[in-house]
């Protein structure tokens, strides 16, 4: 795990637990982290007042197809995201793992 220090405020800190609550429930249950030899690696990295983080799973079960994110969780990390903390998230489901990479402003973080 590399991610760089950073404050966060209340209502921020609320929204990114229930992110990655559901993100690593997620995977531990279809992802990465249900595979003995799957791995997790959280990054982030910083732009213009902007920053990302990079969720990048490996190792677990194949991936045969795009993943339909129609339920309630995969609707509670978009909406957590982009209503509470005003930014964006990005799925990639590639053959190695999922890659989420959520952007997010400093000023929402340190709300």
């Amino acid at each position: 795990m590399a991610v760089e220090r950073m404050g966060v405020g209340e209502t921020a800190a609320t929204s990114l637990a229930l992110i990655i609550h559901e993100l690593s429930t997620n995977s531990l249950k279809y992802g990465s982290l249900s595979a003995g030899a799957g791995t997790l690696d959280i990054s982030s990295s910083s732009q213009d007042g902007k920053m990302s983080l990079i969720w990048m799973e490996q190792g677990g079960p194949p991936v045969t197809s795009s993943r339909e994110r129609t339920g309630f969780g995969s609707k509670l990390i978009d909406r957590t995201v982009s209503r509470e903390l005003g930014g964006s998230i990005d799925y990639d489901w590639s053959n190695g793992g999922l890659t989420a990479t959520i952007r997010l402003t400093r000023q929402k973080l340190s709300s």
